[in-house]
């Protein structure tokens, strides 16, 4: 019944993403705007749902390259992989922004999508990158968006997915996946720090990173999204907040499908 539930909750999360299209190719929150940001991830959760993404949201995306910060060309550089192949001048600006200390763009966090982006582009991820992000794991298993910064799950999972994807194995996944326990929740869900409450966002990335490991993920964290669930397919992004639908959607997706990045 369980599995049967989340393929449910899966095929009308899908239906809300695909719903939010625009005129202009890209993904808008509703009343919004398209953005780099919501189209690439709208086009992740497609593709991790084995659902065809829109020729119109790669054009989109290829027609706004220019002026993007270091995710938005990493959200990029992985949506355009697995919506027909990235352009060259994309691929590009991604390796611009390594650094000769191992970086990719100015945070750990740039890293971590950086390592995500080569990979799903089918580009080999420089030794150095993946030493800086294993050094700036904290002493009690979790990563920081930011070398000086607290840990936190979302930060800790992307870089679970990003080093299983560059070949690290043994101790600092584990360390990353204890750390990732600590932060579960009595109502199944998982929370970005100590004390912040489940949110939707957090527990769609525990999961991808219990997967990316191989690691079964807790039964009770897909029954949270599913508790999260709106009328019009949408998840909320917490018990109390119902915010940024798409981002917080398209992000659960995956999930839900029991994907992990990059997507094969």
């Amino acid at each position: 019944m369980g599995v049967k539930l989340a393929v449910l909750a899966a095929a009308t999360v899908l239906s809300f993403v695909q719903g939010r299209a625009q005129p202009d190719g890209g993904y808008a929150e509703p009343a919004g705007s398209s953005t780099v940001g919501l189209t690439a991830t709208a086009v992740l959760a497609l593709r991790a749902a084995d659902a065809p993404a829109p020729a119109a949201a790669r054009a989109y995306l290829q027609a706004h390259e220019q002026g993007l910060t270091a995710t938005e060309i990493e959200l990029s550089v992985m949506a355009e992989s697995l919506s027909g192949g990235v352009s060259p001048g994309l691929l590009d600006s991604l390796h611009a922004l390594e650094r000769p200390s191992g970086a990719i763009g100015p945070a750990v966090n740039s890293t971590v999508w950086g390592i995500l982006a080569l990979r799903q582009a089918g580009e080999a991820v420089p030794p150095e990158t993946v030493r800086f992000v294993t050094r700036a794991q904290t002493k009690g298993g979790g990563f920081a968006w930011a070398v000086g910064l607290s840990p936190d799950t979302d930060d800790t999972a992307a870089a679970v997915e990003a080093l299983v994807a560059s070949g690290v194995r043994g101790a600092t996944i584990a360390r990353a996946l204890a750390y990732i326990r600590t932060r579960g929740r009595p109502d199944g869900g998982f929370e970005l720090q100590r004390g912040t409450g489940s949110n939707v966002q957090s527990t769609s990335w525990a999961i991808q990173a219990f997967v990316a490991a191989g690691v079964r993920p807790p039964a009770a964290a897909f029954r949270f999204l599913q508790r999260m669930q709106r009328p019009d397919g949408s998840l909320r992004f917490s018990p109390r907040y119902a915010t940024t639908p798409l981002w917080v959607s398209g992000q659960a997706l995956p999930a839900l499908e029991r994907r992990a990045f990059p997507l094969r």
